[in-house]
């Protein structure tokens, strides 16, 4: 059986919305996208490498990976990262996305993502990393389906915005397994379900 690994950037008042761009994630009103760039540093680079170097297969909520494509998919920036994102195996849950074929080695999984990601996670196969899709997060802990996280847990607040648990996720207990703290005070906190 495949363990399913999130890595989220979240606020210290649990905001996941909008971490990169100031047009990245503007629904709801919400004014302050583009959070997180000035809390790089090496530290964050060289955790997040290790994590890519770690991971299996990806797996995307459709409004993220459409993100990711855009970002990543038409980069020939010769970046590691961009080299990783273009190579890797991923998934996408959606219920409205017609198909995956404008990424290389997507892979649409289509209806319900509880049902599709579990009967992934349980046929042979690596681990399934994901990155951002926050709804898609939510809807997998509901369900017990998230085996670890890795949070990169920020120095600020910003008062409004998706956050990564709205109120509706069930007790789950999960052991802190390692922490690093970044030049910039950000927190990378890794989690693995108890």
């Amino acid at each position: 059986m495949r363990s399913v690994m999130v890595t989220m950037f979240v606020t210290l008042d649990g905001v996941v919305q909008g971490l990169g761009r100031p047009d990245e994630d503007t629904r709801d009103g919400f004014a302050h996208s583009g959070w997180g760039p000035q809390y790089n540093d090496e530290v964050m680079g060289r955790e997040m490498a290790k994590g890519m170097a770690n991971s299996g297969d990806m797996l995307f909520g459709r409004r993220t990976w459409e993100d990711f494509f855009t970002a990543w998919g038409r980069a020939t920036d010769g970046n590691p990262f961009t080299t990783h994102m273009n190579a890797a195996r991923k998934y996408v849950a959606s219920r409205t996305l017609e198909d995956a074929d404008a990424w290389e080695n997507s892979v649409l999984l289509r209806g319900e993502a509880v049902e599709t990601v579990a009967e992934l996670k349980a046929r042979p196969g690596p681990d399934l990393a994901i990155n951002g899709s926050a709804s898609l997060v939510r809807s997998l802990h509901a369900a017990g389906l998230i085996d670890r996280y890795t949070l990169l847990i920020h120095p600020l607040t910003l008062g409004g915005g998706r956050r990564l648990f709205d109120g509706t996720a069930p007790m789950t207990e999960f052991e802190l397994t390692g922490s690093v703290t970044t030049t910039k005070g950000v927190i990378i906190a890794h989690y693995a379900r108890r």
